[in-house]
């Protein structure tokens, strides 16, 4: 049920898992490509997303159910994906880690002084 490597994730693991939350109840394949790529402005393949989704859910950082049929979908049914209160804890511990090292940044100071 848990995850490998003490519940890292990568960049498009932890990716996917924000859209996932971020479109609640309605997080399927498409919707999730889409999103993807109008936020990181990215290609983005949907066979990739549907092996993301899978390896997600296998973490158990998702859960997924089958939707109704839809007219514009031709009558074929959704496979909706939700976020786990795992996954929200794997997104948790991902952020506070990224926090925690860029606050470490030491403040840059710089000297204009002498490029006039």
């Amino acid at each position: 049920m848990g995850s490998t490597k003490g519940g890292n994730i990568g960049e498009f693991e932890e990716l996917a898992l924000l859209v996932v939350g971020t479109l609640n109840n309605n997080a399927y394949g498409v919707s999730v490509r889409n999103f993807l790529m109008e936020e990181t402005g990215r290609k983005v393949n949907i066979s990739a997303v549907h092996e993301v989704l899978k390896r997600l859910e296998k973490k158990a950082y998702i859960r997924s159910e089958i939707g109704g049929s839809t007219e514009e979908r031709g009558g074929r049914r959704k496979k909706l994906f939700f976020l786990t209160a795992e996954g929200k804890q794997v997104l948790d511990r991902s952020r506070e880690l990224r926090n925690g090292l860029y606050n470490r940044i030491p403040e840059l100071k710089f000297n204009f002084s002498g490029l006039l």
